[in-house]
């Protein structure tokens, strides 16, 4: 049997095909496929816990990188694998590993608004101002894509090491892009919080350049109440 086929099996979570090729070839535990990934990154993508117990009982590689530096640790994250992360991370001393662009497990699970991922990240050493190439950091995220659960547990729970006024390579603020977005909710917590609507972008708007006047004169009565 190809062994291409028992990282599609171990991708769909079939146990059992998986166990028993490897009872046959216990060096496909190591073995990696066309993109550099190994059967516990595709392991994690299915969810099935089972699975990805089996292949780190039997000594797998926790947290390998393949061709685009992503790990079993990133791809749990990503797809939202609560438990599976939560296993890695009791194994794993790398939860700030990068991609070839940057992103790490907190960008992803804050993007994907996986706030229970956030916080074992987080609980687990995950640099809450972490930034990616073009310098977004996991509260960008979580304020553009309207996050409203991880934007809270980024500014109650870890207020004391955020950076809320972080910038982007285009010089925006996570309340730039909430505004930008018209994410009334997350830009009224973020000024809530201490978040700047004077701060000036790359094309020197303001946060409240890029409001509608409804949230400008929201946001304008929050901040001088603050």
């Amino acid at each position: 049997m190809e062994s291409r086929t028992v990282f599609e099996a171990a991708h769909k979570g079939d146990f059992e095909f998986v166990k028993s090729q490897l009872d046959e070839n216990p060096s496909l535990l190591t073995q990696a496929d066309s993109n550099q990934r190994l059967l516990i990154h595709w392991a994690v993508l299915s969810g099935n816990v089972k699975l990805v117990t089996y292949l780190i009982d039997l000594g797998s590689p926790i947290n390998p990188a393949d061709d685009t530096d992503s790990t079993p640790l990133i791809l749990a994250s990503s797809a939202g694998r609560s438990e599976i992360v939560r296993m890695i991370l009791e194994r794993c001393d790398d939860v700030n590993h990068k991609t070839s662009q940057g992103h790490s497990a907190l960008q992803y699970a804050a993007s994907k608004g996986w706030t229970e991922i956030c916080k074992y990240l987080l609980d687990n050493g995950a640099d809450i101002n972490i930034v990616d190439e073009r310098g977004s950091a996991p509260l960008h995220r979580a304020a553009s894509k309207g996050n409203m659960t991880v934007l809270s547990l980024f500014l109650t729970d870890h207020a004391d090491e955020l950076n809320i006024n972080i910038r982007d390579f285009y010089g925006n603020t996570p309340l730039h892009l909430a505004c930008e977005e018209d994410r009334q909710e997350e830009a009224t917590l973020l000024v809530e919080h201490g978040a700047d609507i004077e701060i000036k972008n790359r094309d020197q708007q303001t946060p409240l350049d890029l409001c509608t006047p409804k949230l400008a004169k929201l946001l304008k009565s929050k901040a001088a109440s603050v």
